[in-house]
């Protein structure tokens, strides 16, 4: 993201509303605020290091479920759902 520099000098006979007034009129115009909002909840995709590594620890883990289901240690249904 751009660094954008909002700048409002005070008049002589300006109060502090009309100021702000101006101020936020040059921060709508700029569009700073609709380009966070529009950003806020995008999330940046993992690099493909972090996907293979999270790729390998998914097959590590299904390889000890399924020794672990052969020894009789866990049960081989999920355990998912309603029961009754």
């Amino acid at each position: 993201m751009t660094k954008v520099v909002i700048e409002v000098n005070k008049n002589q006979n300006e109060n502090n509303a009309s100021i702000l007034r101006r101020f936020s009129r040059r921060i709508q115009e700029s569009g700073i605020i609709r380009k966070v909002k529009s950003s806020r909840y995008n999330k940046r995709k993992e690099s493909k290091l972090i996907q293979k590594r999270g790729a390998l620890k998914k097959i590590e883990r299904r390889k000890e479920i399924e020794v672990l289901k052969k020894l009789g240690k866990i049960s081989g249904h999920r355990g998912h759902g309603r029961h009754r």
